[in-house]
């Protein structure tokens, strides 16, 4: 089965509005055994909105939608797939009072432009909207399928999960199983060389690499026709990539680092604390997101200034005076302080370098200290990352978490 995705929006187009719904409706394609072949973007222009829709709808099974279907004269999809595809538009009733129920519920006069929306074309199924005034559509046409989803993603995506997704697992002959492997301190090129034998090996399965900033993921996936023949297939590749790549890989389900580091701590029943000075609070966010997290994280303290460290972690003026903000004599008494200023079981802190300013040639922009500590446990790490100070920021989190992860592991 051949799909096409086909997002519509000028907003799309000039990057005002990130283009979330091709991943979400990819993602959502591939648990049910169908691999999109071809995504693409068309601002709100009906000639361009045509011709694409002809274009796909000659060479694939499937396209699917998405934008387009407001009350705005802008508002072009569902006109311009029925031009291109020579269909009739039909008044529905029953349409036009959902939407003045609606309106009456939430006290809102409905528009007269939003009748435009109870418009659908001849012999369509409805796909109903639950969060929007916009309906779905379903089109059924010379044995192939064209469905009409929403822009905005809060209504598009139980849309698609409850009703789309439904129609067209019943037309796949296959399922996708796929795992991913999340590694850290290793390039994607030298990963891609360590495993390229697995690669070519194991022919039934796709093997990918990714980076991001400082991680490279490993994707597996393999199309089959039952659980059981992909399950068997890349258990065996992961246990060959785990004798080769073990040290670097630090999940084998796709979690991230701080849901890693929050299940390690769960398990063994310990508290973390962090001091930050040069992450400003980073990584203490970014564990905080996770459900429950109370329940592993005490505390979190942002002390910038050379001030903070002295009033709040007992990092002595000696110390910063003769080492500086930015060492690992800093970073350990920060650790220290907050170990010993606390209940915490573990303790993290960072000092660093996050640029663009502010470098010397013995300390550069990208100089960042971890220090990690323990009741009986203190030591501290030296890194120099590079990039903006968005990215040093993030790496330096990540190395933070990565390093408690080594310690609990």
């Amino acid at each position: 089965m051949k799909v096409k995705i086909i997002c519509v929006g000028e907003e799309l187009l000039s990057g005002d509005i990130v283009n979330t719904n091709s991943q979400y409706i990819s993602q959502k394609l591939m648990d049910i055994g169908i691999k999109p072949l071809n995504h693409t973007t068309v601002g709100d222009c009906m000639d361009d909105i045509v011709s694409v829709t002809k274009q796909g709808f000659k060479n694939f099974d499937v396209l699917i939608f998405t934008g387009g279907l407001g009350p705005t004269t802008d508002d072009l999809t569902k006109e311009a797939v029925c031009k291109a595809l020579n269909l009739e538009l039909e008044k529905r009733d029953e349409i036009v009072l959902k939407m003045e129920k609606r309106f009456e519920k939430i006290g809102i006069k409905m528009s007269a432009n939003n009748l435009k929306q109870a418009y659908m074309p001849k012999g369509c199924k409805e796909i109903p909207n639950k969060n929007g005034t916009a309906p779905g559509i379903l089109i059924n046409y010379k044995n192939k399928i064209v469905a009409l989803l929403p822009g905005p993603p809060r209504e598009m995506n139980p849309m698609l999960e409850n009703y789309l997704i439904p129609e067209l697992r019943d037309k796949s002959n296959f399922i996708i199983k796929s795992q991913t492997l999340k590694t850290m301190g290793i390039g994607e090129s030298t990963l891609e060389s360590k495993i390229r034998h697995i690669i070519l090996k194991y022919k039934e399965l796709i093997i990918a690499t990714y980076a991001k900033e400082g991680q490279v993921d490993i994707k597996i996936t393999c199309i089959c026709q039952n659980d059981k023949q992909g399950e068997i297939l890349i258990h065996n590749a992961v246990k060959e990539i785990k004798n080769i790549a073990g040290k670097y890989i630090y999940s084998y389900n796709g979690e991230s680092l701080e849901e890693v580091v929050y299940r390690l701590l769960l398990e063994r029943q310990l508290k973390v604390g962090f001091c930050e000075s040069c992450t400003g609070g980073l990584i203490s966010s970014r564990l905080i997101k996770i459900p429950g997290v109370s329940s592993v994280f005490d505390r979190g303290y942002i002390t910038y200034s050379n001030k903070s460290k002295i009033e709040e972690l007992n990092v002595s003026q000696n110390t910063l005076k003769k080492f500086g903000a930015v060492s690992k004599e800093t970073a350990l008494e920060m650790v220290k302080g907050l170990i010993e200023e606390s209940n915490v079981d573990i303790g993290i802190s960072v000092t660093g370098i996050a640029g663009p300013d502010g470098g010397t040639d013995e300390k550069p922009v990208g100089l960042v200290y971890i220090g990690l500590a323990a009741k009986e446990f203190k030591n501290v790490f030296k890194y120099v990352f590079s990039g903006s100070r968005e990215v040093i920021q993030n790496r330096a989190a990540n190395m933070a978490f990565m390093n408690l992860i080594k310690y609990l592991d």
